[in-house]
């Protein structure tokens, strides 16, 4: 069973995809996309933490992106992994209460449904080197309590 952080994930994705998918011209439409879990999501808040957050660091997110996979310039990247790397690289930099690991293991699972065969191992590459760089301390959840929720 999906806990609702990968379900929240899973409505903000598709929420900063179609935004992006429209350059910007509509403001994003998370309440649609949590109807469609309404049932299993009862708290929007952590989904609406994400969306702010994604949005508010998305030029410094993209810098970094690019950053560590120099060999695709940003807008050549699929829309859809861009969209799962702007939210695992929000997590792993600016979130305090989900581990990287974490993160890098949501994104993973998110692009091997709605990305394409290579999606999972090129996001896993890009976010594993970005905690590298930038959280070398988080490689491992032993001793670190998550506040990921069932």
């Amino acid at each position: 069973m999906a806990s609702y952080r990968h379900l929240a994930r899973i409505a903000v994705m598709q929420t900063l995809f179609s935004y992006e998918f429209r350059n910007g011209t509509v403001e994003p439409d998370l309440a649609s996309n949590l109807k469609e879990f309404a049932d299993k999501l009862t708290d929007s808040t952590f989904a609406e933490e994400l969306l702010k957050g994604v949005l508010k660091h998305q030029k410094e997110v993209q810098k970094i992106i690019s950053t560590e996979a120099p060999e695709w310039p940003f807008d050549r990247i699929a829309l859809v992994d861009r969209v799962i790397l702007e939210m695992g690289t929000y997590e792993i930099l600016f979130s305090n209460d989900v581990p990287p690991v974490v993160a890098i293991n949501e994104a993973i699972e998110i692009a091997k449904v709605f990305g394409d065969l290579n999606s999972s191992k090129f996001i896993n590459g890009v976010l594993s080197s970005i905690m590298n760089k930038h959280k070398p301390d988080a490689k491992s959840v032993k001793g670190t309590k998550s506040k990921e929720k069932k």
